[in-house]
């Protein structure tokens, strides 16, 4: 695992580039070049909207081997503050005052158990994976200033940010960035400062204005189901409340239907069919999971982003 020395010797060198590797949740890991141009452009953006300057202190319990952790040591550098070098690991503790914080959703659970957290910690920004309605109340129950993040590699982290509040609100650009949609309806980004200019995603989006959009799920994780089009992001968060454990929707192969929903969850197969019925009370039966599968572990990244696999 790389750490903050190995990034600074990589960003000092004469390189004009920076090897960062994609998390793997929509594909095969693949190695990415970043221009320093690039990244000194997105550091600086986050710089501004957070008001970090010489002054401030940020930290980062987050490996360099991924952009999230290399793009704090930038913004570090760019604007000649202090990074405090945090552990990487799911226990955070925060002993002093720290004016922007850089998270993974599976590092939460140690924040929230810190009374003093919330006031110590002047910017939660967290990204990598969604959160789930429960850590959205807890955060906010809690009074920590969050952010949930909208990026990737590609992008040099993030180009968008939403306050974590009781209402689920939009993200909204980052200096510089503006929105629009393809003909699919997903969010390409542009980027004029940026070498790659625009970026056309496969993130399903509700453009609110030119900056700022509502993200409902990926395309390529759409569920046709005899010409209906399911997201399994929608699908989950409306039964959340109902299943107290890691799951994700994905599709199966129905010879009527072409596919339709699945629910795969940890727990036991004895479970599965208890599971179905339950589904079968609350949800619209031609969006209804139509089958269950139970596993030890769902698959996550490294990250902890599930990585969502189709039974077919």
């Amino acid at each position: 695992m790389a750490c903050i020395a190995d990034f600074i010797r990589e960003w000092e060198s004469d390189c004009d580039y920076i090897v960062a590797h994609t998390s793997g949740s929509t594909g095969d890991p693949k190695a990415i070049r970043l221009p320093k141009s690039d990244m000194r452009v997105s550091a600086r953006a986050t710089n501004r909207r957070f008001g970090i300057d010489s002054s401030s202190v940020i930290a980062a319990p987050l490996s360099t081997d991924y952009i999230a952790g290399k793009m704090m040591c930038v913004r570090a550098i760019e604007a000649g503050c202090r990074l405090i070098d945090m552990p990487v690991s799911n226990t955070v503790t925060v002993d002093r005052k720290i004016d922007l914080l850089a998270i993974v959703p599976s590092q939460l659970e140690s924040l929230l158990l810190q009374v003093d957290a919330p006031a110590l910690i002047g910017n939660l920004i967290i990204g990598g994976a969604a959160l789930g309605k429960n850590q959205i109340k807890n955060i906010v129950d809690r009074g920590f200033n969050a952010f949930a993040t909208y990026g990737m590699t590609e992008t040099c982290s993030h180009v968008a940010l939403k306050r974590i509040s009781r209402h689920d609100g939009c993200f909204e650009a980052m200096p510089g960035i503006s929105f629009e949609t393809d003909r699919r309806g997903c969010l390409m980004i542009n980027a004029p400062d940026y070498s790659f200019r625009k970026l056309t995603t496969n993130d399903i989006v509700e453009l609110i204005s030119t900056t700022s959009f509502v993200w409902i799920g990926r395309y390529d994780n759409v569920i046709n189901s005899g010409g209906i089009k399911i997201m399994p992001e929608q699908l989950e968060a409306e039964i959340a409340a109902l299943i107290d454990r890691p799951f994700y929707i994905t599709a199966v192969c129905d010879e009527k239907w072409g596919e339709v929903p699945a629910v795969v969850f940890e727990g036991d197969s004895c479970e599965e069919q208890n599971l179905i019925d339950l589904l079968a009370e609350k949800i619209d039966h031609r969006r209804c999971p139509k089958t269950a599968k139970a596993v030890d572990a769902l698959p996550r990244t490294s990250n902890g982003k599930i990585i969502r696999k189709k039974i077919c």
